[in-house]
């Protein structure tokens, strides 16, 4: 079984998800359109698209952004499993009508707290997950999840962390794929910016490494249940 992957910026890949998913029995076919590689027209046997920097609604400046939320759309309208990750959510809730904006309460970055709301109790990813430490990093949210979608998880100050379309497409605000290693390589390159927005770096990072192990033990889980919705068929 294969998954393809769109990852929308060099620095943000698969992370703790590559090896939990060729563990779980699927191969990963990487998609980089931000090295002019195209966007397929149609998925494998899942699909993950990854975040990255970009606005959901960017497209004059990442000109691959409408294929990707056309393979999302027609992907998750074929019923075959998909993640859609921080940006990857957002792409997924413009292809079906729901709005993203520049989060009214700025910057969410850091280990924050992600808590399922009731849906999540018999849901085929989350199931069985108490409130979890989870790694964020954006600056846009989802404000309105599209007709039918069925809320997930929540947190402070954005609310709308995780959610599912039909029975096989799920997005999430949070990075659950985020090694520590990449998120402090995220804060390293953004390091001025987030020193003039009133953070300490050390004190990100720190948390994060604190934070490993439930980081681990949550988002592993939910790589191999989409693993297992994917060799389900």
């Amino acid at each position: 079984m294969r998954i393809t992957v769109v990852e929308n910026e060099a620095g943000a890949g698969l992370g703790f998800f590559a090896g939990w998913l060729a563990e779980s029995g699927v191969d990963c076919e990487v998609v980089r359109p931000h090295r002019g590689e195209p966007v397929p027209d149609r998925a494998a046997d899942g699909l993950i698209v990854l975040g990255g920097s970009a606005a959901a609604w960017e497209d004059e400046q990442y000109p691959w952004l409408p294929a990707t939320r056309a393979l999302i759309r027609s992907t998750v309208e074929g019923g075959v499993p998909t993640l859609g990750v921080c940006l990857g959510a957002q792409l997924m809730t413009l292809a079906f009508g729901g709005a993203v904006e520049r989060g009214e309460h700025g910057l969410e970055v850091g280990i924050t707290e992600v808590v399922p709301l009731p849906a999540a109790a018999d849901d085929r990813l989350l199931s069985g997950l108490g409130p979890v430490p989870a790694v964020q990093y954006h600056g846009d949210a989802m404000t309105r999840l599209p007709e039918g979608a069925v809320p997930l998880a929540t947190g402070d100050p954005y609310p709308n962390q995780a959610y599912r379309l039909g029975e096989r497409a799920w997005g999430v605000q949070f990075h659950p794929e985020a090694t520590v290693e990449i998120f402090t390589d995220w804060t390293a390159q953004s390091a001025d910016h987030l020193t003039g927005l009133g953070y300490s770096v050390e004190e990100l990072n720190a948390r994060a490494k604190e934070a490993e192990e439930g980081l681990i033990a949550a988002w592993r889980t939910l790589a191999e249940r989409f693993a297992a919705v994917v060799r389900s068929g």
